[in-house]
């Protein structure tokens, strides 16, 4: 029965707590609560009127009454004393009264039909700031290096007074390890200095609760040596060393405050202890602070006035035990401990107890849970009267600290009191018991629209009330099951809260609160927004004044939020200023300035999150000038110099440029001397003799460099003898007999003196002979005649001045003037190597007989003629360069089967010798070029002829000809090939058992021993049979646009020209355009047909005068093959190629043997030499390419063996002779 019994109480306080939750309607019958009252210690200021607050609220409005000192307090019969409306506040005017009269303990008592609550005892003092009492203090006169204690003692007041010491100018007296104030507000002195010395000394109290201040007399301290303590006493008393003893001595610590080795100190929990340990000794002793039994609370702990006073704040009963404070210097330490105790004035351990609202037959609990030190003891009143002469209640049971309710009823309702009191103070509190039969209600308004960011929490409230307490559902739009699951959390309040929101939880919310009298529901919304986010932030600048600057701030955002963009600067507004220019994402400054350096911040505020994001602006700029320029460690050539670096505008300096003028050989030129380090502002300077230096000096940073300084004065170094020789001394000849030696000249600065001149002096070296020596002045060469051609010699020049002569010069070399080669090379011979490349060699020419230095050596070949001609060429000779001493050398580019000529020349600086006897060689035969033309004539249903010259250029014996065709269809795609071999002497051949009205592919090469040429190609179409024609055209489309109409089509057919036929509307006929049929475009055509006949008959003629001869005529006919085609535009040859281009028709391709390759060479490139235009290096590189004359000998070679241009009947007739 008793285990049922406590089960029954437990549960009964768990509806207590929820009950407790709960917020009574005002229009509801309801007991009173105070809901503002005075602090139980009221301190008042005796200048202002008095006001004790107690405001309550219920139903009914409840009624008022005081009492004052334990009695009650007749309000309507004090005239000073008056009551706000509806309140039960006391003002009470002490215009005409004293404050004081006023003083003692109040208490409020509010009162309907349902209850009463009263609030705490109200102590009501006045302030106090009584006034320093006057009196006069005597000067203190202490000994150097003794403590001292400066009392301040300041009057009593209310509250107690802050104290401060200061001097007669209001300012605060310095304070130090040696010299702090103490927690009572007297100054203490470790040991005093005889800079102690002052008249000064002043302790203020400033009273809060007033704001007055009170001053204690001037204090005069005096510290005096041992001699000068007592010079001043003797003469106050006439007598003479009245203090005898000795110099205070340095001394181990000892505490001035706490006394003893040991001290207690109380205090109560939630308050600050302060503890505090002042020694004196000498020297100055340090304080150090340790718990003995643990350690500090870190985060509520703090030392102050220099370490000798340990603060705690919020004291719990864990910041109890002992406290070793310790006291030390040089000569020893001394300790002592604190113990200190904690108290507790009473504290809620729950909170304090709830209002009950019970429905008639429930049960309910009211809890007063306090805890204190000591133990505080509990006593409980209803409606202000304690409870043990209230009426009996069977359905109230008091246990110690609870009031147990069971099975209540109308009309039971009342106010409790519970009062939790030790000897350290008490608490008072008011909970009422309101028993009500009520339907439930929503307190929340309806349709409120709840709006969360993605990912944030949310709380969506449904505040009820009813009695018994109401049970809260919550459901989501259609109501198809009450909100469950991980997603939701549901508060004992009614709350749901949603932790995580996301887009899915968007939408209406239903709350129902229901209980057995009724039900109410209720409705919310939620969205669901997209967070706003900086997508692109602000980023560091470093900016150089005078410039613009941009931070961008893009922002992506929640289309139903209105996003609002700020720009701060260092945590501030922006300046105002025109040159911030704001746009919708960005911060624009123009003509940026040094005060525009900072951490700019873009902030996006919308209504329901924000986001910030934070850059800096450096500004830099060009350093300052250094400045203060001064030479120190002055020497004959050394100086330091050293200089004020100015400011570096935000860029670090990187190094110094020291630049100087020559103010005696170069005024005005300023030159760079040395640069050091930005870490440094002194430079060793090495100088030279006989210069005036004038030094200045520029800083470097990012940005650029500074201007320079101004000028150091002049420092002058003395002349003496040169340092150093000239340079580049050389020894060249301009003639055979003549030796130019030649040197770059020492500057001013090298000079070292006046009267500079050069001690020039020379010998032959491959003969033991002497020196000779002249003297040059103001000139850099010297011309030796009369000597040997092309002889080495050994060569100085020495620099002189007024003081001396420089060191001993070094030898250079040199050689005198050149003689063109006496000699040509010998041994000379050609070894052919394949069609187009042979390789020439020959014997070095003997150094002796070059007389100069050898350069290298020229090969002249040139082309005599085709071996299957007689007839020469008449082209100019070609050359190919051979730098240094090669002794062979490659001769690429040649035309195959030809006869070369060629010799081989020496040449020096001078130019060359002479020729070496003229050989020969004949190159090998090669493949030929493509024919010169391919033409298909007699087109019928089923066969074709073709006809051809053979090619321009044979480059051997014609051996045959290969043709091969194959069929083209209307999607250009190519068919079978067929091929056919032909003869030599062949030029025409007919193709039987074609395709009807087909198109084919012809290719035609020619062929030598060495293999097939290139090909060349024709296309053509056999006739159509007389069926009805099939129109090669197909897909015709037409669309209009801006410009037109636009005609599109596909065509397969045998003609180049297409022509469109067109009818345009709204007009009287069509026109069909064709200009070939107009009458004046026919006889234009006619014309210029005749014109080119005429020239053609013109240039045949011209061509075969001279005296040709069936011989010759078969061989033109044979083209050479080693002669270049002729161009087509101009009737010169152009350069040989091995492989011309022939380019098909649409759709066809070039078949894989219609090219030829030309013959590889496995000689490397190192052999060949250069024409004119090209060299070889000395370790005979090709650096060139092969080029001549070309543009006569193309020109003669063309009078030679170019054909005729002429119509095909004409070509055909000359093929008679072949």
């Amino acid at each position: 029965m008793e285990r049922r019994r406590m089960d029954a109480a437990l549960l009964v306080l768990f509806l207590g707590h929820l009950a407790g939750a709960l917020e009574v309607p005002l229009d509801l019958p309801q007991p009173p609560t105070i809901t503002h009252q005075s602090h139980k210690d009221y301190i008042i200021d005796p200048r202002e009127n008095i006001i004790i607050h107690c405001d309550a609220k219920g139903k009914p409005h409840p009624s008022f009454s005081w009492t004052r000192n334990g009695t009650h307090y007749d309000i309507e019969q004090d005239p000073n004393v008056t009551v706000k409306p509806h309140s039960g506040t006391l003002v009470i005017d002490i215009s005409r009264v004293k404050a004081e009269d006023y003083e003692g303990v109040y208490q409020c008592t509010a009162r309907n039909k349902h209850g009463a609550a009263v609030s705490n005892n109200i102590v009501v003092r006045q302030s106090r700031s009584p006034l320093w009492s006057k009196e006069k203090i005597k000067p203190i006169v202490v000994q150097e290096g003794v403590s001292l204690v400066l009392l301040c003692q300041p009057p009593a007041g209310l509250p107690p007074p802050i104290i401060f010491w200061m001097d007669n100018n209001f300012q605060r007296l310095p304070q130090s390890s040696r010299v702090s104030q103490s927690l009572s507000g007297d100054l203490y002195f470790s040991n005093v200095l005889r800079e102690d010395s002052r008249n000064d000394y002043i302790c203020y109290a400033r009273f809060p609760h007033t704001q007055t201040i009170q001053q204690k007399q001037p204090i005069t301290v005096k510290v005096l040596n041992l001699d000068a303590i007592n010079d001043t006493m003797a003469a106050f008393y006439n007598d003479t060393d009245l203090f005898s003893e000795d110099p205070v001595d340095e001394r181990r610590p000892t505490f001035l405050i706490p006394n003893g080795p040991s001290s207690s100190k109380m205090v109560l929990r939630g308050q600050v202890l302060e503890m505090e340990c002042i020694a004196e000794g000498l020297p100055t002793p340090n304080i150090s602070w340790t718990k003995v039994s643990g350690d500090f609370p870190a985060k509520r702990t703090s030392f102050l006035y220099y370490q000798k006073t340990l603060r705690i704040v919020d004291v719990s009963e864990s910041d109890a035990g002992e406290y070793r404070c310790m006291a030390k210097n040089r000569l020893g330490s001394v300790h002592h401990i604190i113990r200190v105790t904690v108290k507790a004035s009473p504290y809620w351990i729950s909170g304090s107890p709830r209002n009950l609202v019970l429905a008639p037959g429930e049960n309910g609990v009211l809890t007063c849970r306090a805890s204190g030190t000591p133990k505080p003891s509990i006593t409980w009143a209803m409606n202000g009267i304690p409870i043990e002469n209230s009426p009996k209640d069977l359905s109230r049971k008091v246990e110690d600290d609870t009031i147990i309710f069971t099975d209540v009823q109308t009309g039971s309702s009342a106010v409790y009191q519970c009062n939790v009191s030790n000897e350290y103070g008490y608490l008072l509190s008011n909970a009422f018991v309101n028993v009500l039969s009520e339907p439930p209600r929503v307190l929340t308004p309806p349709n409120i629209v709840y709006k969360v960011i993605k990912n944030h929490r949310v709380l969506m409230d449904c505040a009820s009330f009813g009695s018994p307490i109401p049970k809260i559902t919550w459901f989501k739009d259609s109501r198809s099951g009450t909100l469950d699951g991980d997603m939701y959390k549901m508060h004992d309040n009614g709350t749901v809260e949603i932790s995580v929101a996301q887009a899915r939880n968007s939408g209406k919310y239903t709350c129902v609160a229901r209980n057995i009298l009724g039900i109410f529901e209720n409705h919310v919304y939620l969205e669901v927004k997209e967070p706003t986010r900086i997508l692109k932030q602000p980023e560091y600048k470093v900016i150089q004044r005078g410039r613009s600057v941009v931070f961008e701030c893009k922002v992506k955002h929640d289309s139903s939020l209105v996003p609002t963009m700020n720009w701060l600067k260092d945590d501030g507004e922006l300046p105002d200023d025109e040159r911030l220019v704001l746009d919708s994402d960005s911060l624009t400054i123009t003509d940026v300035t040094e005060n525009d350096a900072g951490v700019y911040t873009c902030i996006v505020n919308t209504t329901l999150d924000h986001d910030s994001a934070s850059a800096e602006l450096t500004v830099i700029e060009r350093p300052d000038p250094p400045t203060d320029l001064e030479l120190t460690d002055q020497k004959k050539r050394s100086v330091q110099l050293t200089w004020t670096p100015g400011d570096e505008h935000n860029s670090p300096i990187q190094k110094f440029l020291i630049q100087y003028e020559d103010s005696l050989h170069h005024r005005g030129h300023w030159h760079n001397l040395t640069e050091v380090p930005g870490t440094k502002t002194t430079a060793h300077l090495k100088l030279s003799p006989y210069v005036h230096y004038i030094f200045r000096v520029l800083a470097l940073n990012a940005v650029g460099f500074s201007r320079p300084s101004l000028s150091s004065r002049m420092f002058k170094t003395d002349p003496a003898a040169p340092d150093e020789n000239p340079t580049g001394v050389q020894g060249h000849g301009t003639v055979n007999n003549n030796l130019v030696i030649s040197w770059k000249p020492l500057s001013g600065l090298q000079s070292n003196g006046p009267g500079l001149h050069y001690r020039v002096m020379w010998r032959q070296k491959s003969i033991d002979s002497e020196w000779t020596t002249v003297t040059v002045a103001n000139n850099s060469k010297f011309v030796v005649s009369e000597t040997p051609t092309f002889v080495p010699y050994e060569l100085k020049v020495q620099a002189v001045n007024d003081h001396g002569s420089g060191p001993e010069p070094a030898i250079s070399h040199g050689y005198s003037g050149e003689d063109l080669p006496s000699a040509a090379p010998k041994n000379v011979h050609a070894v052919v190597l394949n069609s187009t490349l042979a390789e020439v060699h020959w014997d070095a020419v003997p150094h002796e007989l070059i007389r100069g230095y050898l350069k290298g050596y020229k090969v002249y070949y040139w082309r005599e003629r085709s071996l299957h001609k007689h007839n020469p060429h008449h082209v100019e000779k070609q050359i190919l360069t051979f730098s240094g001493n090669h002794t062979h050398g490659m001769l690429p580019g040649l035309h195959p089967f030809s006869l070369y000529s060629f010799n081989v020349k020496v040449f020096n600086g001078k130019g060359e010798g002479p020729a070496s006897p003229t050989q020969q060689f004949e190159t090998h035969e090669g493949v030929p070029a493509a024919p010169s033309s391919l033409v298909i004539t007699n087109p019928k249903l089923d066969s074709l002829t073709l006809e051809w010259n053979p090619p321009r250029d044979r480059n051997g014996l014609i051996t045959g000809y290969t043709l091969k065709y194959q069929p083209v269809n209307n999607s250009n795609e190519l068919g079978p090939v067929e091929e056919l071999a032909l003869p030599a002497n062949e030029t025409s051949v007919t193709l039987f058992n074609l395709k009807y009205s087909t198109r084919y592919k012809f290719y035609l090469n020619a062929k030598t021993d060495k293999g097939a040429g290139p090909a060349i190609s024709q296309e053509a179409v056999t006739i159509m049979d007389e069926a009805p024609a099939v129109s090669p055209f197909g897909n015709v489309n037409s669309s209009m646009g801006e410009e037109g109409a636009l005609i599109s089509w596909e065509y397969w057919g045998p003609e180049k020209n297409v022509y469109v036929e067109y009818i345009v509307k709204n007009t009287v006929a069509s026109r069909q355009v064709d200009i070939a049929t107009q009458g004046w475009f026919i006889g234009l055509m006619c014309a210029i047909a005749l014109l080119i006949l005429i020239l053609l008959i013109i240039c045949f003629i011209q061509r075969n005068k001279g005296g040709k001869y069936p011989v010759k005529e078969k061989e033109d006919a044979h083209t050479d093959p080693e002669f270049q085609p002729m161009k087509d535009d101009d009737c010169t040859f152009g350069e040989y190629s091995d492989n011309e281009d022939h380019k098909p028709l649409k759709g066809s391709s070039t078949p894989s043997n219609g090219t030829v390759k030309r013959d590889d060479s496995d000689d490397s490139l190192v052999e060949y030499g250069e024409g004119e235009d090209g060299q070889f290096n000395e370790d005979g590189s090709f650096i060139g390419q092969y080029s001549g004359k070309s543009a006569s000998r193309e020109t003669a070679e063309g009078q030679e063996s170019s054909e005729a241009p002429s119509p095909i009947n004409a070509m055909n007739s000359l093929n008679s002779f072949v």
